[in-house]
């Protein structure tokens, strides 16, 4: 382990009666800022238990609420896990995120600053939770977050532009240029969107990078677009929430 990096500690904790979340922290018995992460469509896995470690080993608490309540499913089974993905509403996965954000605020491990990290089906939550919680935290960041501005959601999904007026703090999103299900006229009726209402944002596009190109367990992993990703999304997080 590299010198300045605090030792960790991480468990599940009940969020409210019937949710619980994953989470991880500096084991100092100091508050740091917190980061509120949503999944993608495939559970809490081992991917997202890693990645709030590797939050936490950055000076952050990170708290993983299970969307999907005990359901994981495996990368190569995308088919059950946008089945799955379909059953979830919004107004019930904001309450959820509610309960989160309640509990960070009782916890020793998190002080008052808090932003929100989404992933995939958890980057459109990130960006509705920038609307829908944004007096409770500081900013948001997306990783390709699919059904956000689409024509037509494959899921489903209703898109989000109508709740941009709404939100109040500022916006992180990161895309693959490669990516075949968020195509370039949906981050362009973003950008329409934001810039029209004058909110803070930013986007960066990872050329040849596809949809996933954060996640290691995933085919379409790219090494240098992560890398990348993850240190935009250390400096949005230590510029709005602090070190």
């Amino acid at each position: 382990m590299p010198q300045n990096t605090p030792a960790v500690a991480q468990q599940w904790v009940d969020l409210a009666p019937d949710l619980r979340g994953y989470l991880a922290h500096p084991d100092d018995g100091r508050p740091h800022p917190a980061v509120l992460v949503f999944i993608e469509a495939f559970g809490v896995n081992s991917h997202f238990q890693k990645l709030a470690a590797r939050l936490a080993g950055a000076g952050f608490t990170a708290l993983v609420p299970d969307l999907y309540h005990g359901r994981v499913f495996d990368y190569s089974d995308s088919a059950n896990a946008i089945a799955h993905l379909r059953t979830l509403n919004d107004e019930q996965v904001m309450d959820e995120a509610t309960s989160s954000l309640d509990f960070l605020a009782k916890h020793a491990s998190a002080g008052e600053a808090v932003g929100v990290l989404g992933f995939c089906m958890g980057g459109r939550y990130a960006f509705l939770a920038n609307a829908a919680l944004t007096t409770r935290i500081r900013t948001a960041v997306s990783f390709y977050g699919g059904g956000i501005a689409p024509e037509q959601d494959a899921a489903g999904r209703k898109p989000l532009l109508d709740r941009v007026p709404e939100m109040q703090t500022p916006l992180l999103l990161q895309y693959g240029s490669a990516d075949k299900s968020i195509h370039p006229d949906e981050h362009a009726r973003i950008v329409e969107a934001l810039g029209g209402a004058g909110k803070r944002y930013s986007m960066d596009l990872y050329p040849g990078a596809g949809h996933g190109f954060f996640c290691d367990d995933r085919p379409s992993y790219d090494a240098a677009a992560a890398a990348q990703g993850w240190q935009r999304t250390l400096g949005f997080f230590r510029q709005y929430l602090g070190e």
